[in-house]
């Protein structure tokens, strides 16, 4: 938590320092189990949050890695997790020009997003739909803007 803290903050370098850390404790392990209420917290959740911050300190093929990697070892039942994981390498490809693949990556997150609304999702999906605004006229991202703003998207966010 301390490492989202200080990437929120712009510290990333700060927050890879804190993330490492904790990768090297988890690593470790403990004697000592994790409080009862702690039971959200697991590698994969913090290897997401690395990735976030890689995107943040701009460390785009790091963060591709680990988001894919991130993706890959998800349990099926974090679909709201997904939703963001799916925000963040949409906003990787759009950072290093590939629009076609962020708005791939972007849709499959709105897709997400009708069945599991999560807000933190949607913001993630926003965020890259404006780093996309150089591309705004390629068809993918009009695609795109269709879904995000489409009548389904719309009642999801209501009933979410």
């Amino acid at each position: 938590m301390e490492a989202e803290c200080e990437t929120r903050c712009g510290d990333t370098r700060t927050a890879l320092h804190l993330i490492g850390h904790a990768e090297d404790v988890l690593a470790a392990g403990s004697d000592h189990l994790n409080p009862e209420w702690m039971d959200w917290f697991s590698p994969v959740r913090l290897a997401a949050f690395k990735g976030n911050t890689q995107l943040q300190a701009g460390h785009l093929p790091q963060a591709r890695t680990t988001l894919l990697h991130v993706l890959e070892e998800l349990p099926a039942d974090e679909d709201k997790q997904r939703t963001v994981v799916l925000g963040d390498l949409a906003a990787v490809e759009a950072a290093v020009g590939h629009a076609q693949d962020a708005c791939g990556y972007a849709s499959r997150a709105l897709d997400q997003l009708g069945i599991t609304w999560y807000a933190t999702g949607m913001d993630r999906v926003r965020e890259v739909r404006r780093a996309l605004a150089p591309w705004q006229h390629e068809q993918c991202v009009r695609d795109l803007d269709e879904q995000l703003y489409g009548w389904g998207t719309t009642v999801s966010a209501l009933t979410g």
